[in-house]
């Protein structure tokens, strides 16, 4: 049996330990609290000093400020937004224009950029104060570095079209034209493509975007890995509209260009974009698939259909359906080659008409067995797709496909 008086001496000895334990907890809580206090002190004076020197400060003063302004505001929202509301978005808009050197204006841009993160409300405060008009005054730089910075800005900018805020395209396209076709980085170009195809997913700007530059660029640009994917799904978002596909319909590149990139089997979305665009152009539109099928379409398409992805597949066999539907309407009665070809000479007498369209439609199909070897070869490599070849093979001849 444990005594009486000994359980009461350890009783008390344990709770002056708690007591003191407690005593202790809370005067580090207290340190700590206090240290946070001091901390954030600290930093509402540098951000005090920092406004001041951003409207009053010499050049070196203001970068300073621009320096620490883009400290402050790298992880915390609500300091995003309260400096915003202590004014220090204009003199840093105005820090981007050509009076001051590409440090300077670089630091001012990178400052932006922080404060731009996450709230809508800054971006257009950015807008507000001419930050587009000062952008376009670095239209010449030269520094691959500052012109990636410039650049991100103007693409961060470029996301007010999915608010009410209002951007106008006909200054963001014009600097973005001119760093696409100037020497710039890679991802200088990837920056300027997203800021393009933000501002084609709405249609009030396509009008702006829907011209012979910019299809060109994008047309182009749709041929280099890197960048392919992003132009074509640019491309497919003017398709669209009636003004975004006459300027596709009126470039010497299409449809030759977008025949190219179905033959890229390193690009399965490019593919599925590319025929997607084609799908689009041949709607509604015998010239352009008469455009198609003379730049090779068909062999292509069967290719896609067979190794391509399960979209770029459901594409290219609806758009190969479309190629043998409108052969079937030319090859009806009275109409297509059989009176063509006399008309233009063949000879009168029916048996060697008959004769020529027969040997006509051997070369086609001997043409067309040829075109099935070659992707019979690549097949090979890809037991999953010996099904569906069979399926092609079997439903091919110069009756069933087109040209």
């Amino acid at each position: 049996m444990v005594n009486s008086s000994s359980s009461s001496t350890w009783n008390q000895a344990y709770t002056k330990l708690r007591f003191f334990s407690e005593i202790r907890r809370t005067q580090e809580l207290i340190v700590e609290h206090e240290s946070k206090s001091i901390n954030h002190d600290d930093e509402g004076t540098i951000l005090q000093t920092s406004v001041k020197m951003l409207h009053f400060g010499n050049m070196e003063e203001k970068a300073e400020a621009a320096g620490e302004i883009k400290r402050l505001a790298k992880d915390d929202l609500s300091r995003r937004k309260m400096m915003a509301d202590l004014g220090v978005i204009p003199p840093l808009v105005a820090m981007t224009g050509s009076e001051y050197t590409i440090p300077h204006r670089m630091l001012a841009v990178q400052a932006l950029l922080e404060l731009a993160n996450g709230t809508f409300t800054n971006k257009a405060f950015m807008v507000e104060a001419g930050i587009l008009t000062k952008l376009s005054e670095s239209i010449n730089i030269k520094d691959q570095l500052a012109k990636n910075e410039f650049a991100h800005l103007i693409m961060v900018l470029s996301s007010l079209v999915f608010t009410q805020i209002h951007i106008d395209p006909s200054k963001v396209i014009p600097l973005v034209l001119h760093m696409l076709q100037s020497d710039s980085s890679i991802d200088t170009k990837k920056l300027c493509l997203d800021t393009l195809h933000n501002l084609s997913t709405v249609i009030e700007n396509v009008g702006s975007l829907a011209n012979d530059e910019v299809v060109q660029v994008l047309l182009k640009l749709s041929s280099v890995k890197e960048t392919s994917e992003k132009a074509l799904a640019t491309l497919g978002n003017l398709v669209v509209t009636l003004k975004g596909k006459k300027a596709l319909e009126s470039s010497p590149m299409v449809p030759e260009c977008l025949i190219e990139i179905l033959t890229c089997d390193d690009k399965s979305k490019s593919q599925e974009l590319s025929v997607y665009i084609l799908m689009m152009l041949a709607h509604q539109s015998s010239l352009q698939r008469m455009k198609m099928v003379e730049g090779g379409i068909v062999r292509v398409l069967l290719e896609v259909a067979l190794l391509g992805s399960p979209l770029a597949q459901k594409r290219a066999l609806k758009l190969l359906q479309w190629f043998k539907e409108e052969r079937q309407m030319k090859m009806g009665p009275h109409s297509g080659p059989q009176s063509r070809m006399l008309s233009f000479g063949s000879p009168s007498n029916q048996d060697e008409a008959d004769e020529g369209i027969k040997l006509m439609k051997n070369m086609v199909q001997q043409s067309l067995y040829k075109n099935m070897e070659t992707i019979t070869r690549r097949a090979n490599s890809n037991s999953g797709s010996n099904s569906r070849f069979k399926v092609l093979v079997s439903g091919s001849s110069s009756k069933s496909l087109p040209y």
